[in-house]
Formats: structure tokens, C-alpha cells, sequence
């Protein structure tokens, strides 16, 4: 939960949230929920276990937590003894937010497995698990930590924010002689459906703690409807009550429209109605607009659209999903003018601008690219297998999501990553995921190239249909890790003005192949390029690089002579060859024989 170390009582705190927690604690079980979080950047909807009698022992505590920011994500962490976090994350197929759906963990005195619809999806042992015996209170709380880096920048304009708890169990652990739970080791005890406040068993806290940004009080904790609402709210109106009408988080100018989000939900009639949006430019007005399918963002198509002949919007009458349809005040929106991205793009993730890399930075609506999350580690190390080793004198520790901007269409991404820090097996592991496809699992960089040494993976037919390439990390053991990313575009709309067509810039086969001793590539190019050609193995680690250099309009034929960077012949194998000009790049694989 990253919290202070002591609780403090309620203070003064402009903002109000909610604890809902049991009177008594409990040692080892399954514990599960079926709720529906909150979604808005800067806050969290959570389901714990905390022994509260520290500092007098030591910290033990259990954690499922859904940060507003994240559509698709989930944060799990045991804190041990010392305070020491064990974060990992789970990709989910679906957004918290949208539905109900149960998630749990069975804590034993060797393992804590979490579960989401009944499914375990990740599982901790070790001796930091073996530290956690001490008994612990069921909590639930919603709140806004002081760490935007951690949880996404706070906007009290997106209050007030609720999260829907149907109800809560929990079940002994009974080793060989349960009936639930893994291995039938677990035997239910109690569930509670929440039709009312049950105050043999649970408390409603009012306390607070330094690095959160609320005060926690009853009135936030409501029952209606058979459910526990947790409710975080300005101070100046509380409980489970919503007046205000949904606010816009940004409008973006893209390609071929508006992009506009909202603090909340909006009503699809009100939202997707064109005449609730005006443009300041008479001869580009809204002719339609798409309702996205996280229900809190549009896209606007304009009669006559230019990007660069607008500049605001005028959008109200715009109603929320509450009961009472609150309608947003009329707001003169400034755009936020998009700005693309030259090909190929480098990133320098962690580290600032090296040779054509970008330098690292957060996402935001008003940037191209950024990360969600990580922090930023440098380090002295000479990393080996890489013609860019001062990329990896920086890392994002800890990541969760990077993102970046691009037109629609289809990509290659290269993810660059060194172990700078572990020096044997089973020390550090995580799955990442590109566009929700996990492209690599339970990768341990240790075992796959030693410490200090590059791998890289290279995804192949990245296919982006809402100008966005998101690459999610899913840390198992320790942090995930990444220094670089190289985004080529195969066949995409690479600026606001041009298409690239896939028959006006090709690569052929090579030949022959399989080979033993060379082999050609063949490229045809519509117009004069600057042309490199890098080969990756199946890991996705780069192997060997071309740099043709300037090259005029029309066929070339290009030799490879199968040697890696160091000079030496490479391993009999299957390779992919990247062909990579100005503003197109090309795919394709061979077969080397020794």
C-alpha cells in the first residue's frame, strides 16, 4: 500500500475517503471479494489484509489494488517485516471498473496465491512469505496517494469517485480437511452480502496517514442497494451523492479528428451527439462522434478537418451515468496539439537523449510517448552483444506500461533490456504483454544472456487501431525492467499528411534459403532512402546490423554474409531481417546453416 508508518487520526483534509475493516484479525485463510473499483487517475480501490498493531511488531500486510490510472491492471504486493514491498502486476482482460467480478488470495504459511474469477493468477512463495504470520484485519479502502509517479496525477475535478463492494467471505485454512479452495484446504467460515452495516464485525475507520491525501470518515462508508459503497469526495460534499456533471480530462487533436476524454462515464445519447460540440473554426464543424468503448472517451469527425486550423472546441451538455444525469457546464477546451513521431523511434527509457534516442519521459495526455510508473536507476555497467551499450547505463525499475503514439497500422517494436543488478537464476522474472498479447513469459534476463548483457525481443505485426502502442509489464519476482524500446512502422500512416502504401515499398525473400555461406536481400523503394538492415534471432536479441546507408528509387539487392556484430559466424538458426528507411520499415525471416 506504500502508507506512512504510523496511522494518524482524522486531520482537516480537503478530500474525504473511506476504511472499511473487521474488528477482528486473522491468520492464514482465503479471503475473496466481488466488487467493481473506481476509475480515475490518482486514486485506488483496494482489498487487504494489515496487521494493525504495529509498530509494536512487525509489518505484515496483503494487497489487491486497482489504481485508477490502469484500464487493465492489476497491483499485487505482500509487505514484509522492514516494510519491504513485493509488487507484481496482472494484466486483466477487462476494465475493474466496468463490471463486478471476485478476486481473492489464499494466504498459508508457505505460499500467497492470488485469484481473480476464481482463477489463480499469481503466487509468491519464499522466505519473505514465511514472514507473514502474524494476524491481520480484512480492510477496504478507497484514496488518493501523494505519488503521482505510483498511482497517475491527482484532478479533484473527476470527484467524486465510487467503488462497489457486493460482498466479502473468508475461510479458514484447514489443510486436508477443507472443502474450498486449492486442494480443498480451506473451509468457509463467514460471508457477508452487505445489505447493512454488520458492527459485531466490521469498523468504519477515521484515520489518515502522511502520503495520503484524504481523511477517511462513516459517511463515506454507505450501504445501499447490497452494497458497500466506498466513496472518496471533496470535504464539502460527502457521502454516496453525485452533483457534479462529468468535466473534460482533455481534447487532443489526431490524424483525422478530435480525441476528447472525460473525469467519468458519460451517457452515450448526450456524448455521441454532435451539436454538444463546437468548433471555433466555422468551416470545420463536428459531422459525427463515436462513443470508445471505455465509456469515457469520444472521437469527433469534422466537415473540412486540418489539425493545424484549429484550436479549440467549445463542448457542453454533456450528461454522466448517475441516476440524476448531472450535465456538464458549456467549457471553451484548448486542443492539445498532436505532434508525430519521426521513424524509426528511439527511446532511451530512464536516460535522457543519446544519439537519435529519445530521452525518457511520463505519460500524459500532452506528450507522444511516456511510462506509467518505474523508477529511474543508472548504472556504471558495460553492457555486452549491443552497438548502443550507453542505453543500457539507464533503466525504468519497476515499470508497469509504456505507451506511445503512432497512426494506425502496422508495427515491429524491439524491446531492449539488460540484468544490471542480479547475478544468478530465478532472482528477477516478468511477463510483458504488447497490445494485450503477452510476447514474452516469466522472462528471467539472467538466465537467458547472463548479467550486463543486451536482450532483446522483437514483436513482430504490432497492429494499432487506436493510435497507441501499449506495452504492459507484469512483474512475478522483483521489478520489471526496460532501457530501450525501437518502434518501425511495416505499413501505417506515418504523419498526419501521407500514407505509406505496402506495394510502393517492399522487401523480397532472401536467397538463397536456407544458406550457408551469403545470401541477398532484395529491396524496392519508391522514392531515394537512407537504408539500415538489422537481424534479430528468435529471442529478438540484435545480432548483426547492415548500415547501407543513402540508397536512389528502384530495386537493390543487398549481401549478408551471416556474420554477428563481434566478426564471427553466427549459430545455425532461424533470423528475422528488419529492413528500416526514413519512414517504413519490412519484416521477414531466413534460415543460416553452418
Amino acid at each position: 500500500m506504500f502508507c506512512g508508518l504510523i496511522f494518524l487520526s482524522a486531520q482537516t483534509k480537503i478530500y474525504k475517503g473511506a476504511e472499511y475493516r473487521t474488528k477482528a484479525a486473522y491468520t492464514y485463510g482465503r479471503f475473496d471479494v466481488r466488487l467493481k473499483s473506481a476509475y480515475k487517475d490518482g486514486m485506488l480501490t483496494s482489498f487487504f489484509t494489515y496487521n494493525d498493531n504495529f509498530p509494536n511488531t512487525a509489518w505484515n500486510e496483503i494487497d489487491i489494488e486497482m489504481l485508477g490510472r490502469y484500464s487493465d491492471d492489476l497491483q499485487f504486493n505482500p509487505i514484509t517485516p522492514g516494510q519491504i514491498n513485493h509488487v507484481s502486476h496482472y494484466q486483466t482482460s477487462f476494465n475493474p471498473a466496468s463490471d463486478y467480478h471476485i478476486y481473492g488470495f489464499e494466504w498459508t504459511p508457505v505460499y500467497v496465491a492470488w485469484f481473480v474469477d476464481g482463477v489463480e493468477v499469481h503466487r509468491q512463495t519464499g522466505a519473505h512469505i514465511e514472514a507473514l504470520n502474524l494476524p491481520q484485519k480484512i480492510m477496504m479502502n478507497v484514496w488518493n496517494p501523494m505519488y503521482p509517479n505510483w498511482v497517475g496525477e491527482w484532478n479533484d475535478n473527476t470527484l467524486p469517485a465510487f467503488a462497489y463492494y457486493d460482498w466479502v467471505s473468508y475461510s479458514t485454512h484447514t489443510p486436508g480437511t477443507g472443502t474450498s479452495g486449492t486442494g480443498n484446504n480451506f473451509t468457509m467460515q463467514w460471508k457477508d452480502d452487505f445489505n447493512s452495516w454488520d458492527t459485531t464485525r466490521w469498523s468504519k475507520a477515521t484515520h489518515t496517514w502522511n502520503g495520503n491525501g484524504c481523511d477517511f470518515i462513516h459517511e463515506n462508508a454507505v450501504f445501499q442497494d447490497g452494497n458497500l459503497i466506498l466513496c472518496l469526495t471533496k470535504e464539502t460534499s460527502t457521502g454516496f451523492t453525485d452533483i457534479a456533471g462529468p468535466s473534460v480530462k482533455y481534447a487532443r487533436t489526431a490524424s483525422n479528428g478530435i480525441a476528447v476524454q472525460f473525469t467519468e462515464e458519460v451517457d452515450p445519447v448526450s456524448a455521441q451527439n454532435p451539436s454538444n460540440y463546437l468548433s471555433t473554426n466555422p468551416a470545420m464543424q463536428v459531422t459525427s462522434v463515436a462513443l470508445r468503448p471505455d465509456s469515457v472517451s469520444v472521437f469527433l469527425t469534422l466537415s473540412n478537418y486540418n489539425a493545424d486550423s484549429i484550436s479549440n472546441m467549445l463542448i457542453y451538455n454533456i450528461k454522466d451515468c448517475s441516476p440524476a444525469q448531472n450535465i456538464s457546464s458549456a467549457r471553451n477546451i484548448l486542443l492539445i496539439k498532436s505532434k508525430p513521431l519521426s521513424f524509426p523511434i528511439k527511446i532511451n527509457c530512464g536516460g535522457e537523449v543519446y544519439k537519435d534516442y529519445l530521452a525518457d519521459q511520463e505519460w500524459s495526455p500532452s506528450v507522444e510517448y511516456g511510462r506509467a510508473d518505474g523508477a529511474v536507476n543508472q548504472n556504471t555497467n558495460t553492457v555486452s552483444g549491443t552497438l548502443d551499450p550507453d542505453v543500457y547505463k539507464s533503466e525504468l525499475n519497476g515499470i508497469v506500461e509504456y505507451k506511445v503514439r503512432v497512426p494506425n497500422g502496422l508495427y515491429t517494436v524491439v524491446l531492449m533490456m539488460a540484468e544490471n543488478y542480479f547475478t544468478s537464476l530465478g532472482k528477477r522474472k516478468f511477463s510483458i504483454a504488447v497490445q494485450g498479447n503477452i510476447v514474452v513469459k516469466n522472462l528471467d534476463i539472467f538466465a537467458e544472456v547472463g548479467k550486463s548483457a543486451q536482450y532483446q525481443r522483437l514483436v513482430n505485426q504490432v497492429l494499432v487501431t487506436d493510435g497507441i502502442i501499449d506495452i504492459h509489464f507484469m512483474a512475478q519476482i522483483d521489478n520489471a525492467v526496460l532501457n530501450g524500446i525501437i518502434v518501425y512502422p511495416i505499413s501505417a500512416q506515418v504523419n498526419d499528411h501521407k500514407k505509406t502504401l505496402p506495394h510502393q515499398w517492399n522487401i523480397g525473400q532472401n536467397f538463397p534459403n536456407p544458406f550457408n555461406g551469403a545470401t541477398i536481400i532484395p529491396v524496392t523503394i519508391s522514392s531515394d532512402d537512407y537504408l539500415t538492415i538489422r537481424f534479430y534471432d528468435m529471442l529478438g536479441r540484435e545480432v548483426s546490423e547492415l548500415p547501407i546507408g543513402p540508397v536512389s528509387q528502384g530495386e537493390h539487392f543487398f549481401r549478408w554474409n551471416g556474420m554477428n556484430t563481434g566478426g564471427d559466424k553466427l549459430a545455425s538458426g532461424v533470423y528475422y531481417y528488419v529492413v528500416q528507411g526514413r519512414l517504413n520499415s519490412a519484416t521477414k525471416k531466413l534460415v543460416f546453416i553452418q
